[in-house]
């Protein structure tokens, strides 16, 4: 009776000074002994312009996304830095252009031309991309029409450039092209995607889906 005694006193004078948080902690402690460890996968880097992996050092990485209906707006990323974007006001219907200088990687200037209605804009654009320099990469995107107030000799100007696909733009189409003015892009990446409305196939009421290219250019071409 002694022995029980003495026990049950030191229990009560334990229990009144360790605190009873701490206790509890204790007893889950005892508790998980024996449970797996819950390991969580690391959240995947997000790489330059949401490229899926990333461009090899010394290369700069591209992603050019044309319009989709009238909401969705066309973006021109380049080296993780939206040159043309509905967030920075740039954007327009029409064919809109982005003029990078190949050596520092920086925008020298962006526009866009209406060819929907209005004045000459093929004839500006036309201006435009002969007046860029030699060494600059040109970085193309259709928003809702390119194509209805596009004359000839803007085609030809963009033709030059090495579009396989400018002539064949129709109403409407979704287009995406980057070229390189006084050197030449390597043959095995991506430069050029068309999608051309089809009332039968379209994602929106009237106008094809969004077409997307992207890729690494090497900064040592020339």
């Amino acid at each position: 009776m002694l022995a029980s005694g003495c026990a049950w006193y030191l229990g009560y004078v334990f229990a009144d000074i360790i605190p009873e948080d701490t206790v509890s902690i204790a007893i889950q402690n005892l508790q998980n002994i024996g449970e797996r460890p819950v390991i969580k996968a690391p959240l995947p880097k997000r790489q330059k312009c949401d490229h899926w992996s990333p461009c090899a050092p010394r290369s700069y990485a591209y992603r050019l996304l044309s319009g989709g209906g009238k909401e969705k707006m066309a973006k021109i990323c380049f080296e993780d830095e939206l040159l043309i974007s509905e967030q920075r006001g740039n954007v327009g219907r029409g064919i809109n252009i982005a003029i990078v200088n190949y050596k520092t990687g920086k925008v020298v200037s962006t526009k866009f031309f209406d060819m929907w209605e209005g004045a000459d804009f093929s004839g500006e654009m036309t201006a435009f991309i002969k007046d860029a320099p030699q060494g600059s990469l040109l970085l193309m995107v259709t928003h809702d029409d390119g194509s209805a107030r596009l004359k000839d000799d803007g085609k030809k100007a963009i033709e030059e450039l090495g579009s396989k696909e400018i002539r064949n733009m129709k109403f409407r189409s979704s287009w995406v092209f980057i070229a390189a003015k006084g050197f030449k892009l390597p043959d095995n990446i991506e430069k050029e995607k068309i999608n051309h409305s089809d009332n039968r196939k379209n994602r929106y009421s009237g106008w094809p889906a969004e077409i997307q290219i992207e890729g690494c250019i090497p900064d040592n071409l020339i």
